[in-house]
């Protein structure tokens, strides 16, 4: 019988700072406690297998144990997550933090709190102050793209809305950013040492090519589509770019592929161009 009593509510709760992650907040606690953080949250939720999990895949069943227990309520369990983003947008989450805020991310305290917004790779500036972000631990580098800003925030505010709060137009605005970091052809062919560098993207912002080449640097996959900070602004600004011009544009650029790559772009703007026009009609008919 006493296995089964539900933990009670913990002596001493620390207060969540303003956007932190829920794995963040359950770690500090686990520091004041003097315990490892998993066995902190398996004091809440036996049945969870790490932390990371909890930030993606919280019941909400879960949500009350933990809310009950850090004496919160559930909803401020669940902003402290990504249960709500949308799975499209998930590869666009880092596993570990890749920027800051100087103005909003705590500093001082021992262990450091994480805030969602460190692993949002689509994020150029702080959700709560709107400043500039940071790189995390490395060299800060310039962007290079800074013609393309009034582009990029309209395509940050795009992946935001669509991956947030499920808001978008004809389009989802991550899986237009995974269309256009996929390989493309040029003419005349590129050597094959050189291949690697062009993108989709790079049709669009044709700057993007010299500096890829210029860095000596790789850029993300389709499937984590995390560019460095000072890269970022190129993918938003063609992300805002081809949202706007529709799925014409879509069309043109299906112009730069080859071969099996030419039928994934193809089959995966077609599925996804399908799925919203079946959202619309749907609306239509409840409409009705």
């Amino acid at each position: 019988m006493i296995e089964n009593t539900p933990p009670r509510q913990l002596p001493v709760c620390l207060p969540p700072h303003s956007d932190e992650l829920l794995s963040s907040w359950i770690s500090r606690h686990a520091a004041f406690y003097a315990v490892p953080p998993l066995v902190m949250l398996r004091h809440c939720l036996p049945e969870a297998s790490a932390l990371r999990v909890a930030d993606l895949h919280l019941s909400s069943d879960q949500e009350i144990r933990l809310a009950n227990i850090f004496a919160t309520e559930p909803a401020v369990v669940r902003r402290m997550t990504f249960t709500n983003v949308a799975q499209s947008a998930r590869r666009l989450i880092a596993t570990r933090p890749t920027q800051h805020c100087t103005n909003c991310c705590p500093g001082g305290a021992e262990p450091a709190p994480v805030l969602r917004s460190q692993l949002l790779g689509w994020r150029i500036t702080c959700p709560l102050c709107g400043n500039r972000l940071r790189d995390v631990g490395v060299r800060e580098l310039p962007s290079p793209f800074q013609e393309y800003r009034s582009a990029a925030l309209r395509g940050e505010k795009l992946l935001d809305e669509g991956a947030e709060r499920g808001i978008r137009a004809w389009a989802s605005p991550s899986e237009i950013a995974r269309l256009l970091l996929m390989r493309r052809m040029t003419w005349p062919p590129p050597c094959e040492r050189d291949i690697w560098r062009f993108r989709v993207l790079g049709a669009i912002i044709p700057d993007l090519d010299h500096v890829v080449a210029a860095e000596q640097e790789n850029l993300p996959t389709p499937a984590k589509p995390i560019l460095p900070l000072h890269l970022r602004p190129a993918l938003l600004a063609g992300v805002a770019i081809v949202e706007r011009a529709g799925p014409e544009m879509l069309w043109m650029l299906r112009g730069y592929m080859m071969g099996d790559n030419r039928v994934r772009f193809t089959d995966a703007a077609e599925n996804m161009i399908a799925r919203v026009r079946r959202s619309r009609a749907s609306s239509q008919m409840q409409l009705i």
